[in-house]
């Protein structure tokens, strides 16, 4: 379980470990795993939690059908492997207790600053530390570390639509990721607004309330993967397995997550020889063809079809993983569902007008827009060498990070899940890979008896030329896709374009010769 955790070349000076401070900003997937490997290699931490307890984004997405669209087993850190879970993709429930199994089990609650959210930091580069400014229960905190490890994500700040006369609307409103706990909605007329993977788990489960009539706005649909016993329980015999047969754990999770390469590459890359109107490559149009059939089988309405069939190719954004026989589909199917393909024109007091001039009038507005994706670090203010602010560095073409984690002017500064970190490695391993990574940089400061460590330009440079290029080839850089896959600059800042082994080769050890130690 512990194949990932910091393995001390030799033991540290005392007094230089004892000395040396680390903070690490949230309790996600990746900041509990920090936090605990942290702890195990000795070195002193503080972790701060805005929220008031662990679990980052799953702590706030409570909203009805709230679910994981990857395989639980994946999800789960390798030193949770045996950890128990009842679904083979689990819902907003089993996930936060899995978080909290890990803040219990290994004694982490102890260490974090809950309630408490990081304004700004700002590195003092004579005294080689980050000055941190913070805001909790207690007021303003100023605190100073020598290295700083970001677990903040991108799928956590809000994203609410600029839509004309939004504030005059006489009902209830909130976004997804700020649902009412508790809310009674038997009854209600609700609108919701967006159909990413969030509205297309979220409809089904309004639409079975009693007496509710559910009206869903959608702009552009998204492409669904059907998933058999998507919903359903883990059979017992699995379980049995689980618990019985030794290393079995080991080897289906291993099984959800692991592809060559060459098999993510030929899912993934672009064919330029090949001919099609709708598809990139002949693995794609498969694909297509496959949630075709499903989408026919489905709904059987030649309209409605066709209201529910992407114009850009499959993999161009993230599909929605679906059960094969109960989800948002059969929704659509029911009398008190509403589709509404025309786009918004306008909300008033009583409720939204289409673009086509329909009205429909509704008590509730439930904003399934998803998240402010491509603004890493928002709305942390970050100062590094020189004065320089993390948003001047990113100001000419978007967010960009070496190996996704560390920024030239930014020394003793890594982020977790940070830019084009989506996909190459499932995600609980990326984050282990990139916090065994940075503890492996602190590890030889402390060592050599240094203060900073920070990537060059050059090797920053050379690697996020390697990605744009890389990333060019994928189909989430086909024109026809308009999501969070691609920036406004041309490029895309949360993509990974390699494979898990080349992702896993580069954060497995440092290569020093890219890296400036003083």
């Amino acid at each position: 379980p512990w194949a990932r955790s910091l393995k001390w070349q030799a033991r540290p000076d005392p007094a230089r470990l004892e000395n040396f401070s680390v903070a690490v900003i949230g309790t996600g997937v990746g900041g509990l795993n920090a936090a605990l490997q942290l702890k195990r290699a000795g070195i002193p931490f503080t972790v701060i939690e805005k929220n008031a307890g662990v679990g980052g984004t799953w702590f706030e997405n409570r909203y009805p059908g709230a679910r994981l669209d990857t395989p639980s087993r994946m999800y789960t850190h390798i030193f949770g492997v045996d950890y128990t879970y009842p679904q083979a993709f689990c819902d907003h429930v089993e996930n936060r207790k899995y978080f909290d199994w890990v803040a219990d089990t290994f004694d982490l609650r102890g260490d974090i600053r809950f309630e408490t959210e990081v304004r700004e930091m700002a590195w003092d580069e004579e005294a080689g530390l980050w000055e941190v400014r913070m805001e909790g229960t207690e007021g303003e905190l100023t605190q100073r570390f020598n290295a700083v490890l970001t677990a903040v994500g991108f799928l956590n700040r809000p994203s609410i639509p600029e839509i004309e006369g939004a504030e005059d609307f006489g009902g209830e409103a909130w976004h997804t990721a700020r649902w009412p706990e508790g809310k009674d909605l038997r009854g209600k007329r609700i609108a919701v607004i967006g159909t990413g993977c969030t509205g297309y788990q979220t409809v089904p489960e309004l639409a079975a309330i009693e007496g509710a009539h559910v009206t869903v706005f959608q702009r552009t649909p998204q492409w669904l993967l059907p998933i058999p016993g998507y919903l359903a329980l883990v059979p017992e015999q699995v379980r049995w397995l689980n618990r019985n047969l030794p290393f079995h754990t080991n080897f289906m999770r291993f099984k959800s997550m692991y592809r060559p390469d060459a098999e993510v590459d030929r899912m993934f890359d672009i064919d330029p020889d090949f001919d099609d109107p709708h598809s990139v490559s002949e693995p794609n149009k498969a694909s297509r063809d496959e949630c075709i059939a499903f989408l026919q089988r489905k709904l059987g309405d030649p309209e409605l079809i066709e209201a529910m069939t992407p114009k850009h190719p499959f993999w161009s954004a993230r599909p929605v993983l679906v059960d094969s026989e109960a989800c948002v589909l059969d929704a659509l199917l029911r009398d008190n569902v509403t589709l509404v393909t025309g786009g918004i024109s306008r909300i008033d007091r009583a409720g939204i007008v289409a673009n086509d001039g329909s009205r429909h009038d509704v008590d509730v507005i439930v904003y399934a827009t998803g998240f402010h994706a491509n603004e890493y670090l928002y709305p942390m203010k970050i100062t590094g060498r020189g004065g320089k602010t993390i948003e001047e560095l990113w100001a000419q073409d978007g967010a960009r990070a070496y190996l996704g984690c560390m920024m030239p002017g930014f020394p003793n500064f890594w982020a977790i899940y940070g830019p084009n970190t989506n996909g190459g490695l499932p995600v609980a391993a990326f984050h282990e890979m990139t916090a065994l990574y940075a503890m492996q940089c602190m590890e030889r400061l402390m060592m050599d008896g240094k203060r900073a460590v920070e990537v060059k330009d050059d090797a920053y440079w050379r690697y996020n030329r390697l990605v744009d290029e890389r990333n060019n080839r994928k189909v989430w850089s086909d024109p026809r896709a308009h999501n969070y896959y691609w920036t406004r600059h041309g490029r895309s800042a949360t993509m990974n374009p390699f494979g898990p082994t080349a992702m896993w080769q580069f954060l497995e050890h440092p290569d020093f010769a890219e890296l400036e130690i003083r």
